[in-house]
């Protein structure tokens, strides 16, 4: 059982680089995932996608021996609409202030 949060997830850039590529590409296979990182090796990028798994932002399938990704946007649309959502909220209301003061 992992202790990890979707918040350990977004914490390392390689990390936020493969979700971005989970998001703008729907299914990538691990080596298509290590394949996008000259600086990163493989087994590194098995790492990230093992944290990754273990945060729940990502599911893997296998596919013969191909072991395919997907990204599982709920834990960070929770982390959007939860923590997140009150700096939009505070964002929000500077606006209007700012409107105001204009207007």
């Amino acid at each position: 059982m992992s202790h990890r949060d979707a918040y350990s997830a977004i914490a390392d850039p390689t990390r936020r680089e493969i979700l971005g590529l989970l998001r703008d590409h729907g299914v990538l296979s691990a080596g298509e995932i290590a394949a996008s990182f000259s600086s990163v090796s493989r087994p590194g990028v098995s790492r990230h996608l093992r944290v990754l798994r273990e945060c729940g932002v990502v599911r893997s399938s296998r596919r013969g021996k191909t072991l395919n990704y997907t990204l599982d946007a709920k834990p960070l649309e929770a982390i959007r609409d939860g923590w997140l959502a009150g700096f939009g909220r505070m964002q929000t209301a500077s606006l209007r202030a700012l409107r105001e003061r204009i207007e």
